[in-house]
């Protein structure tokens, strides 16, 4: 059933006010991205920032982290992290601690907020996945990398990918849409490789018509065999069907990759699986995790117990800020 136009807007004015006012981000600041001159160095603040992108039509949220160690320094590596369904861009942040690897390493985090209201928060739009008259997100997502290349903060050449859930599906699906924006992208208990459909036996599939991208893209990628919500082996709701193992495989045939899977044991309950000698060195690797749940493996701030366990076996911030620091795009 599709929301009418005038209503979705309100609703969703309403409620990031709501959620901006409660408090939900550290201090942050507002910051206007109409001027389209490239500036000398970065010209956001250091910290959380909160800035308004301009895309669909709609004034969108995308809350930004600076790193200080960086305050000034133009042209960083920039990461967009994607909540899930029913999240917000702080809780993202503060769920997924994607910052503290930010300061540490030396990269800007961008958390886009998604526009469709979705319990107490918000879910994306995605291509062939999502049913329902919401805004153009794959835009919001490129309106979003121009808009913090434009400020002189971000290196177009190292944009990167990375969601959680729901978030991952809509990473996933611009990836496969948009391959020559993202240089990688790394998905939590949600990497997609087009939408689900019945495969040769029947059983659910990546759909090929629905992801077809014109070049490679690097794959990272984390599922736990406990995660109850998207099953490691498939099944659960609808949009998810196939499996974790079903979607790498996918990006590996996407990337023609000509060796593996490698399964190598990491930690006691984690493996990695890679496929490797990829076309234009875009590697395919899944962390598998015994037991692990709907969950950000390495966080340390508490997670709801109905989404499982969360390993500390492995971190996913830095794990994924390796493979991304070894890829660029062309």
């Amino acid at each position: 059933m599709h929301r009418p136009r005038n209503l979705f807007r309100a609703v969703y004015v309403a409620l990031t006010a709501a959620l901006l006012a409660a408090g939900t981000a550290a201090p942050s600041a507002a910051a206007d991205l109409d001027d389209s001159r490239p500036p000398h160095g970065c010209r956001l603040e250091a910290g959380r920032t909160t800035l308004t992108v301009s895309s669909g039509g709609l004034d969108r949220v995308v809350v930004v982290y600076v790193p200080r160690r960086d305050a000034g320094r133009g042209d960083l590596p920039l990461v967009l992290n994607l909540h899930g369904s029913q999240g917000a861009a702080t809780w993202q942040l503060d769920g997924s601690q994607l910052e503290e690897t930010a300061e540490s390493e030396g990269f800007l985090v961008a958390a886009p907020q998604g526009a469709m209201v979705l319990g107490a928060g918000y879910q994306w739009n995605v291509p062939h996945v999502t049913d329902g008259d919401g805004p153009d997100d794959e835009q919001f997502l490129t309106d979003t990398i121009k808009a913090l290349v434009r400020t002189g903060c971000a290196d177009e050449r190292r944009v990167y990918g990375t969601g959680y859930s729901g978030g991952a599906r809509m990473v996933s699906q611009y990836a496969c849409d948009h391959p020559g924006r993202l240089a990688a992208i790394a998905g939590v208990a949600g990497l997609r490789a087009g939408a689900p459909a019945a495969g040769a036996d029947g059983g659910p599939a990546p759909d090929p018509r629905t992801c077809s991208p014109d070049r490679p893209v690097p794959v990272l990628s984390f599922a736990g065999t406990g995660d109850q919500i998207n099953p490691f082996a498939g099944g659960g709701s609808p949009y998810w069907g196939y499996g974790a193992v079903a979607a790498q495989d996918r990006w590996a045939a996407l990337n023609h990759c000509r060796r593996g899977p490698q399964d190598t044991q990491v930690t006691e309950h984690v493996t990695r699986i890679d496929h490797s000698a990829c076309r234009g060195g875009a590697d395919v690797v899944l962390y598998a995790i015994e037991g692990g749940g709907h969950t950000w493996p390495g966080a340390t701030v508490p997670w709801p117990p109905v989404l499982g366990t969360v390993t500390q076996e492995i971190s996913a911030n830095q794990i994924m800020w390796r493979f991304f620091r070894d890829h660029s795009r062309a």
